[in-house]
Order: structure tokens, then sequence, then C-alpha cells
């Protein structure tokens, strides 16, 4: 929990996307179709534009603050919401004052204009609510809990991102994929997302992943989407902590990409009990270091096998195949 020095706000304060128009050439605007945007994900997902050429977006906002924000009696004056939009792959940030839409100053309005030129992947849309507190001009006395993100490249608007599956013939494949023509599937993590290569080669892996089947069958099916994950989940795992940003003081910094998220996310259960920022320096100490890092790949295992939901599918498959003998021995 993080303390301040100063009186704060209490209360929920939300944001919500109400509206996004996309703007060309010779500003022709039209609005982006509202399933692009969910207040339930709280994503705004660019990729679905039906149009390629959009130069900005003008996204619409709405925040609602606790009516104690602007009570003539409060702790706290000249009080103003804030919405910020930032993307740590381009350093970018962008600020727009909201403005007071009903006398109770509960709710507040106001459109930011996101440049497509200067944003690469993934931004977050974040609110504050901001004022003069003791004084002391431009203190943040309160912020929405949860960011929006805006996506430039996704077709739905889904904070978890989804992998990429590519089902190839490995044998007559791409160069690259042919050493490994005896294997069911690759992760290949080089690109913007990881994506799984099912080899198509491998008897029967496309119709076990992807076809209607048995029960039996079904059970198998789960069983081995949970494996592929938990390779998924391994792989981009190394792959986020061994290309590390450090400092000139060896501080390693979070990537900016989805191996950022993909540390966040595992930090906690490689290195339980610590912060992330720690848990990153801990494992990057012990990756670079002379020891330690055979000791971690147990606990990367298990980050990887939760995040897969292993055991949930082993247990499905386990109660599933006794139901099996069951009803065979009725």
């Amino acid at each position: 929990m993080r303390a301040y020095p100063y009186r704060r706000l209490s209360g929920v304060v939300s944001l919500r996307v109400t509206s996004v128009g996309l703007r060309g050439p010779g500003d022709n605007r039209e609005p982006l179709d509202t399933k692009a945007y969910s207040v339930v994900e709280q994503v705004v997902a660019l990729g679905r534009a039906e149009r390629d050429d959009w130069e900005s977006a003008r996204i619409k906002l709405s925040a609602t603050v606790p009516a104690r924000a602007t009570e003539p009696n409060g702790c706290w004056s000249e009080v103003s919401v804030v919405a910020v939009l930032t993307e740590k792959a381009t350093n970018t940030r962008v600020t727009v004052q909201l403005e007071p839409e009903t006398a109770s100053g509960r709710d507040w309005v106001g459109s930011l204009e996101l440049w497509r030129a200067d944003h690469l992947d993934r931004a977050t849309l974040a609110v504050h609510v901001v004022a003069t507190v003791d004084g002391v001009p431009g203190r943040v006395i309160a912020t929405a809990e949860k960011e929006w993100v805006v996506d430039l490249r996704a077709q739905a608007p889904l904070r978890q991102r989804e992998l990429d599956v590519i089902e190839i013939g490995f044998r007559e494949g791409p160069e690259w994929l042919r050493p490994f023509r005896e294997v069911p599937w690759i992760v290949d993590t080089s690109g913007e997302l990881p994506t799984v290569h099912v080899n198509t080669d491998f008897e029967g892996i496309t119709e076990l992943v992807g076809g209607d089947s048995s029960e039996t069958e079904g059970l198998v099916r789960e069983l081995l989407i949970a494996q592929m994950c938990t390779d998924v989940w391994t792989a981009v795992f190394h792959t986020a902590i061994g290309d590390l940003e450090v400092e000139d003081d060896g501080m390693p910094l979070f990537p900016h990409d989805w191996r950022g998220e993909v540390l966040r996310e595992m930090l906690p259960d490689v290195v339980p009990g610590r912060p992330v920022e720690e848990a990153l320096r801990e494992v990057h100490r012990r990756r670079t270091g002379a020891f330690g890092w055979i000791d971690l790949q147990p606990r990367i295992q298990f980050a990887a096998t939760r995040r897969a939901e292993v055991p949930k599918a082993l247990a499905t498959a386990v109660r599933g195949l006794d139901r099996l003998h069951q009803r065979n021995d009725v």
C-alpha cells in the first residue's frame, strides 16, 4: 500500500470510453464499430477498423468521481480530472483535461486524440483527480483502479492477448521448421506476439486439437492444449528474461511489449513474496551470475503450469475417464 504525505480522496473513480471515431485524409471521419471497444474488458481494439488509411482516433471519455471531490469545504481546491494515455514502447504520453458535465461535480467528459504515427502497439489510458492540497498544486488525490487498454493491432477488445496459432507441415514447410518435423508443435517467440506452429504432418494432431471428437478424445485434447500452453508460457518467460535492457547501474528494466506483461504475470510465482521489481532483479542476477539459475527452473515450470491450468485439465481428465469406466462396467 502506497502512503501519501497529504489527504487523499476516498471513494471510487471510474473511466469509460463512450465512442471512438477515426479520421482519415482530408479530415474524413467515421465512427468505429461499438464492438471494437468493451466496457467489460476496458479495451479499445483499433485493429478492428474497417479502413486502413486512418491517421488518428478520437476517443470520447466519461469519468465519474466521488461528490466529495468538489465540496466547497473540502481539503482541496482547484480540482480537475485528467485523462492520460501512455505507451511505454514509444515513450509517448498524451494528457487531456476533462470538463464537468453536471453541477454536482461527479461526472466529467472530454475527448482524447490518438495519432497513429506516434504509437506502435498498446497504450494504457488512466484517469486522475488532481487538486491543490495544503497550498501545493498538481497533487493527485484519486485515480481509477483499472486502466483502459488501447490496442492498435488487436481485432477484438480483449485484455489478455490471444496466441497466434498457425497450422503448417514441418516436413515441407519453411527451412527453419524442417529440423523439428518429429514434434507436434514449436513455439516461436521472435515476433511481435508469440506464435505456436502446429505440425500438420504429425499424425492426428490437427483433428485432435481442433476438430469435433468423442468424449475420450475431448479429454485428451484438453490435456494436449494444457501442455501446449505450458510450453508457451515457459518459452515466453525465457525469451523475456533473456533479453532485458539494463541501466548503467545494472538495474534491469521491464520490457515494454508482451515480454513485460509475461514477466509481471509470472514473477510472483517464480520469486514469491517480493515486489515484481525486486523479483526481476533477483531472476536477472541469477541468470547472469555464477549460480542460482538452475534452482529457479522448478519455479518457472510451476508458474507456467499454473497459467496453463494443467492441474485443472488433468483433474478433469481423471474424473472423465473414471466416469467412462463406470459407464462401461454397467
